[in-house]
């Protein structure tokens, strides 16, 4: 951690939602006057599209399956350098991963392919967005390198839900790949993802109030009035409970540290816990500045 360069940390699971988490954080930095520098961890993919289309189908060979989920895949070391060296100077670099024809036209290279790297800096924060913000492995450990760690979990069913929608309109996948793909991935995502939610600050996890017994056949993703969101803290002696209950209609507390929430509530719980939290990270950097 920072005081002086902070970083947050936004970490979920492929169509986990933390898209929705980074814009308000956006409109958060806007309205409050924040520079900030972004990170994709799709930046940090070891391998273009073709070569990991290459990668699985060989180690699918050996009876491996092997996915964006793992370590092994990513450049968590080279991420884990981007971390330290900002936290250590206020620099660092990055690329992009262009997923489409839009960002291919934007940034001018090929979908499936990585843009160069490029150096950032001059900002009040880092703004990490991805798999791995809280990855903890044999040889890198990038959750200690965050000041403040989110993340974004919804149930299951309702996550392969978001996924399988997502994939097949903006990716031209059929139900049949997007399920493969998230059968091949289940391993990985016990022992990489899951474990980065037990490191996090905050979860948010939105849980359907609808039946989603059989994602692979569910015609539309439910929306944000037919959910609740359930908000972990890890630290809730410094949260002002009383003040977000009164704040967010029809909330509660189920335990001493979780806020349940109603989901079309869910921009305005992220203002008003977000906020305060940016405002004293930024408190301390101005002190050691």
């Amino acid at each position: 951690m920072s005081a002086k360069y902070p970083i947050i940390s936004i970490t979920g699971s492929s169509g986990a939602g933390t898209t929705t988490v980074k814009d308000t954080f956006e409109k958060i930095f806007k309205r409050e006057n924040v520079s900030a520098s972004f990170i994709e961890g799709d930046a940090f993919h070891r391998y273009d599209r073709e070569t990991m289309r290459r990668k699985i189908a060989e180690e699918k060979a050996r009876g491996v399956d092997f996915t964006h989920f793992s370590a092994e895949a990513n450049e968590l070391e080279i991420l884990e350098s981007v971390f330290a060296e900002y936290g250590r100077r206020g620099i660092g670099r990055t690329r992009h991963y262009v997923h489409d024809d839009a960002e291919a036209a934007k940034y001018g290279a090929e979908p499936g392919t990585f843009t160069n790297w490029e150096e950032f800096g001059d900002s009040d924060l880092l703004f990490y967005e991805g798999l791995h913000g809280c990855a903890v492995t044999e040889t890198v450990n990038l959750a200690q390198h965050c000041d403040l760690k989110i993340g974004v979990v919804p149930v299951i069913n309702l996550e392969w839900i978001q996924k399988i929608h997502r994939d097949k309109a903006t990716r031209g996948y059929s139900t049949e790949a997007v399920t493969d793909t998230i059968l091949r991935r289940m391993p990985d995502y016990v022992h990489h993802i899951c474990p980065q939610f037990s490191l996090t600050d905050i979860n948010f996890q939105r849980v359907p109030i609808v039946d989603t017994s059989n994602p692979f056949i569910a015609r539309w993703i439910p929306t944000h009035a037919e959910s609740i969101l359930v908000i972990r803290f890890a630290k809730p002696q410094s949260i002002d409970f009383p003040y977000l209950l009164s704040m967010l209609h029809n909330s509660f507390m189920s335990r001493a540290n979780s806020i349940v929430v109603p989901g079309d509530k869910l921009d305005l719980a992220m203002q008003l816990i977000f906020t305060p939290l940016i405002h004293k990270l930024l408190e301390r950097k101005h002190r050691m500045s």
